[in-house]
């Protein structure tokens, strides 16, 4: 966590951040409800210093690294055309992410498969389950896993803060058809129209509570 802090920080130097005050407001005020259940939900999460910005970046959807760390890009909510109940879809997932300590136990997942990993510095382990070509092979299941959990309760969670269960459902639908390649799997990441069949499987479940 405090390794996100100081990675958050640079990456809000080098960018153009909060740049459209308007969106903004709407992603912080979304959050702010997220956040408020996460820790009812994970009453750790109640200590951390939750960060929320915006940025212009093209390149990424959004992300929360550990401790609350949150960025959202502005040109995917608008490509996608997301309305609130699928941004907050698109945060809770990246909520449970860091609320699940899903990096934490990439690392210790790495550090099993690979112990020699534990005589060097955090900082190349950290940069090697990003960058180490061997190493993303062998935590592909890891991560397919944690993408399907950050999906599953990050859908879960939005709806007990609120949002009907269906319309949080609708992000990975638009995500889907907004895909050159929707029912393409990947080795460490289930394709949108998995991701879509199940999140409708989700809503099926909350319906009958």
């Amino acid at each position: 966590m405090a390794h996100a802090a100081v990675l958050y920080a640079s990456r809000l130097a080098e960018r153009a951040i909060d740049q459209d005050r308007p969106f903004t407001a709407r992603v912080r005020a979304i959050a702010a409800v997220l956040i408020a259940q996460a820790q009812r939900d994970y009453p750790e999460t109640a200590g951390w210093a939750w960060e929320v910005h915006t940025t212009d970046d093209s390149e990424q959807s959004a992300d929360c690294m550990a401790g609350g760390k949150i960025m959202v890009s502005q040109p995917y909510v608008e490509r996608l055309a997301l309305n609130d109940a699928e941004l907050a879809m698109l945060l809770a997932h990246e909520i449970e992410h860091a609320a699940l300590h899903h990096n934490l136990k990439e690392y210790e997942m790495a550090l099993r498969l690979e112990p020699a990993w534990a005589q060097r510095p955090f900082s190349e382990l950290e940069h090697a389950v990003d960058h180490d070509r061997a190493l993303i092979g062998k935590l592909a299941a890891t991560n397919y896993a944690q993408e399907e959990e950050a999906d599953r309760e990050g859908l879960r969670l939005a709806w007990r803060a609120g949002w009907p269960a269906e319309r949080l459902a609708a992000y990975f639908r638009k995500m889907m058809r907004a895909s050159d390649w929707p029912r393409l799997s990947k080795a460490d990441y289930p394709s949108p129209a998995l991701r879509w069949r199940a999140a409708q499987q989700v809503v099926a479940d909350l319906q009958k509570r």
